[in-house]
């Protein structure tokens, strides 16, 4: 017990000391700049076991320290149907780390595991409803997931090469299913290579994924597309060492005086609506 003590301060001083500029300063960045906790708010934190909700997690147990006003957090971990090795190694890390977390079970590998079209896609909706429905039983009004700023540049990347389509994923969302419900993303300003460096400088080691996808097949067309994008991101880079930021500041700059159509409240627009002759 002491030893798990002794380790979690150890990841804690990592964070305060080596890691502020990287993680913590960005961590706290995106909560201000998003506006994404206020006053009285009640968080439920979803943890996978991976390493990016793992250190959401400690982020926010350094900022229920030092918050400059009052609000709750839950530190909630779905099983959707770990293999025991898996579970076990989820369970160990927060004992590990000082993270009080309630690990609630549902079957949703098993629901979709026989699904050929889009299974990432649906297991990703499922667990979002099920994280949703947890999060209201126990009084919160927002859930937050750890997604990452590598996450969310990908995302672009994926939706203009493969959807057709511009958007990115925001840094909070109201649920459409649950009345009152908000999803906040506190790690959008963290690159991913940071979130590798502290995992490593603390000898931590985390689930990959633990889903029966990718332990059945390494090449599902979700996971192969996410890869190539990574890869098509980096090749860039090599040319282009701004090609991540500017990606990123891409969907925040868009004129509208120059795109031919977008979408709001899913109704289609046309630049020639307000198209004038002169």
């Amino acid at each position: 017990m002491a030893q798990e003590f002794d380790k979690a301060k150890e990841v804690e001083r990592s964070i305060n000391k080596k890691f502020h500029k990287g993680i913590w300063s960005r961590f706290t960045a995106a909560i201000n700049d998003y506006d994404l906790i206020q006053e009285g708010d009640r968080i439920a934190v979803c943890i996978s076991g991976g390493k990016d909700s793992m250190l959401m997690a400690k982020l926010f147990q350094e900022l229920k320290r030092h918050n400059k006003f009052p609000f709750e957090v839950e530190y909630i971990v779905m099983d959707p149907g770990y293999s025991a090795p898996n579970r076990k190694q989820i369970e160990n890390n927060a004992a590990m780390l000082n993270v009080p977390v309630q690990i609630f079970e549902s079957d949703i590998f098993n629901s979709v595991f026989h699904i050929e079209k889009s299974p990432c896609y649906i297991c990703a909706r499922m667990r979002r409803g099920y994280l949703y429905s947890k999060a209201k039983s126990l009084g919160c009004n927002k859930i937050a997931l750890g997604h990452h700023y590598d996450d969310v540049i990908e995302t672009i990347l994926m939706g203009m090469l493969y959807g057709g389509q511009v958007q990115t994923m925001m840094p909070k969302l109201h649920s459409t299913n649950f009345e009152g419900m908000e999803l906040i993303r506190p790690m959008y300003l963290i690159r991913e290579d940071d979130i590798k460096h502290w995992r490593d400088y603390n000898n931590l080691t985390f689930l990959q994924c633990a889903c029966k996808f990718t332990e059945a097949a390494q090449d599902r067309e979700e996971l192969s597309k996410r890869l190539e994008i990574k890869n098509m991101i980096r090749e860039m880079k090599q040319v282009n060492p701004q090609v991540e930021y500017n990606i990123f500041k891409s969907v925040q700059n868009v004129n509208l005086d120059t795109v031919i159509g977008y979408k709001q409240n899913s109704i289609k627009h046309s630049f020639l609506e307000n198209y004038k002759k002169y």
